[in-house]
């Protein structure tokens, strides 16, 4: 029923629903396997190979390791050493368990909250945490000058995640960014 004012009236008052705290800052809903999956980002993500953005940044990649190459002293893998355990841990094991626990499980769960939605520049609150965790978290086996350098990468495969809401395509650009990094670069030595 409408007033005179064209607003609508108001229905009657209902009880509040215990489950649902609105003074939290998570968003309430259910937690079934579905929803766990989603949360995650191991769900389809829709043709994402096809995406310009996608592409973009997948060509961002050579743009880079071009740019590395030029900006430091470099030592590239020597071919035997592509089909190494240390290669192929670095390229891809290395890739799939960092995106399944920054993008999939933490950048995920911030992405539940009202403030990990928020963006700043295009790029999601929960995106933004994650790639500074993923800095610091370089740290342990990396120089304050190397461990700073995956900040833009990071930021790349968080954009993805949250472009597609899945882990799939931030672990394919990961991959592929190791492993032109490793082939290419190798250890530099600046």
């Amino acid at each position: 029923m409408r007033s005179i004012f064209g607003i609508q009236a108001l229905s009657p008052a209902r009880e509040p629903d215990p489950a649902q705290d609105l003074s939290s800052d998570v968003l309430p809903q259910p937690m079934g396997s579905t929803r766990l999956m989603a949360v995650l980002g191991l769900q389809d993500p829709r043709r994402f190979h096809r995406d310009s953005a996608f592409l973009w940044l997948f060509a961002l990649g050579p743009i880079l390791w071009l740019a590395m190459i030029w900006l430091f002293v470099s030592q590239p893998l020597p071919w035997h050493a592509i089909w190494s355990p240390a290669f192929l841990s670095a390229t891809f094991w290395h890739p799939l368990l960092e995106e399944l626990l920054f993008r999939g499980a933490i950048q995920g769960q911030l992405l539940e909250t009202r403030w990990g939605q928020k963006t700043w520049l295009g790029l999601s609150m929960a995106n933004l945490v994650v790639s500074l965790l993923f800095v610091w978290a370089h740290l342990f086996n990396h120089s304050i000058s190397w461990s700073l350098l995956v900040l833009a990468p990071s930021l790349c495969f968080g954009f993805v995640r949250d472009r597609f809401g899945s882990v799939y395509p931030s672990i394919v650009l990961h991959a592929f960014y190791n492993a032109g990094y490793y082939l290419l670069i190798g250890s530099a030595t600046r």
